[in-house]
């Protein structure tokens, strides 16, 4: 998978920085227009905008990269507070998808998010806390 390198601009001229720290002064609300359609942003990328503004409104250089996709299966496990053993072990049963880079397990940030989701709508909170092996789950 190739990722984009990240871009780095500088931060605006003071006046044009004072100009939209104006404009963005006690709003949150942003309007994108894309070739003169309007573009309602989901709340997380709203929220992204509205950050990266807020930065050049200050005056700061700002850094747009990727976020790497593939992640192994530790990250992936931290990142759900499951521990390490739990998830391969639901790797092995299929629950969340796996792909191998040679012997080695990479889980797609997109998987773990949307098992993060199910878990938060069926109100279980997390399966296993992290750090326990599973013992005396049957797994």
């Amino acid at each position: 998978m190739a990722l984009i390198a990240p871009r780095v601009t500088a931060g605006l001229p003071a006046e044009d920085a004072q100009k939209l720290r104006y404009a963005l002064d006690g709003s949150d609300d942003i309007t994108v227009f894309v070739d003169g359609t309007v573009h309602r942003l989901p709340p997380a990328a709203r929220d992204a905008v509205v950050d990266l503004l807020g930065r050049f409104s200050r005056g700061e250089a700002v850094t747009v990269s990727s976020v790497e996709e593939m992640l192994t299966t530790s990250r992936a496990a931290e990142l759900a507070g499951i521990s390490h053993t739990y998830l391969r072990n639901m790797t092995d049963r299929g629950e969340i998808p796996v792909e191998y880079r040679g012997t080695h397990r990479r889980i797609r940030l997109a998987d773990i998010m949307a098992w993060l989701e199910t878990q938060k709508k069926n109100g279980m909170g997390t399966a296993s806390p992290a750090g326990e092996d599973d013992e005396g789950t049957g797994v």
